[in-house]
């Protein structure tokens, strides 16, 4: 790594840290990928993403040495009212990075390598999902599938909070015409997870071979088309009084029942 040192939140060299409060929404930073934490940057130094820089308060920079020292990267260290300036927000993780865009995988290659599969329609919700992406890699889910109208799960917001898996996790966005770009599945046993009542209750469900879980968007949960597509139904029996789960933690129910 090479420790650069700058004192001016200005600093050409430190943009793509600059006011990162609405990044995940502006088109001209679609191309980067910011992580935040020690954990997160560990995770995107051992990932397919090329870092780009890194900046952060000296300790945290000192506990990343490990995986940093080998890396031709630019790394700034700063204090952290700086650190803050820079970002538009309090870092409380204490440490940046960024990284490029990988190049898009195909939803056919991995479909080809994996056993366990999420597939997702319509999550927009960049908590939602940076959390699923962490139960995927937690359960041993091999990759995860996204319709179009889903969210981007290289947001700044779902790199964090997947705590970096959705950097390791592979995913791919399938094309339109949804669900019928679902073929690509295969000989994948489909298993839609929705809380309707006459849903066969997933402890009850015998794993498959391969297996793809079917999740849809908090609220409206999946389209009728979707629910027609799958070969199952499922649902997580709950207590009276509860009709449902956030999508993250139902996702998480689904794949330790599945990976059993």
């Amino acid at each position: 790594m090479q420790l650069v040192d700058i004192d001016d939140p200005a600093d050409p060299r430190v943009s793509d840290f600059r006011n990162l409060t609405d990044a995940d929404v502006r088109p001209d930073r679609r191309g980067v990928v910011i992580a935040e934490g020690v954990h997160v940057v560990e995770r995107l130094a051992g990932s397919r993403y090329r870092m780009r820089a890194v900046l952060g308060v000296p300790d945290r920079i000192a506990a990343l040495r490990p995986v940093l020292g080998p890396l031709e990267v630019p790394v700034y260290p700063i204090d952290k009212w700086l650190l803050s300036e820079i970002a538009g927000f309090r870092v409380t993780r204490g440490v940046l990075a960024s990284a490029e865009r990988a190049p898009p995988v195909s939803s056919a290659a991995l479909v080809t390598a994996a056993r366990r599969i999420a597939v997702l329609e319509g999550l927009n919700d960049f908590e939602n999902l940076g959390a699923l992406f962490r139960n995927a890699a937690a359960f041993g889910v091999d990759a995860v599938l996204l319709n179009a109208r889903c969210a981007d799960p290289l947001y700044r917001r779902s790199v964090r909070v997947s705590m970096g898996h959705v950097l390791q996790v592979p995913f791919a966005t399938l094309p339109d015409p949804w669900p019928a770009s679902l073929a690509v599945l295969g000989d994948f046993t489909v298993l839609a997870l929705t809380p309707d009542p006459s849903a066969v209750p997933i402890r009850e469900v015998e794993p498959p071979g391969r297996w793809a879980v079917l999740l849809g968007a908090e609220g409206p949960g999946l389209s009728p088309a979707a629910l027609t597509i799958a070969d199952q139904r499922v649902r997580i029996p709950m207590a009276a009084g509860v009709d449902s789960l956030n999508v993250a933690t139902a996702a998480a129910v689904a794949f330790a029942t599945l990976a059993d």
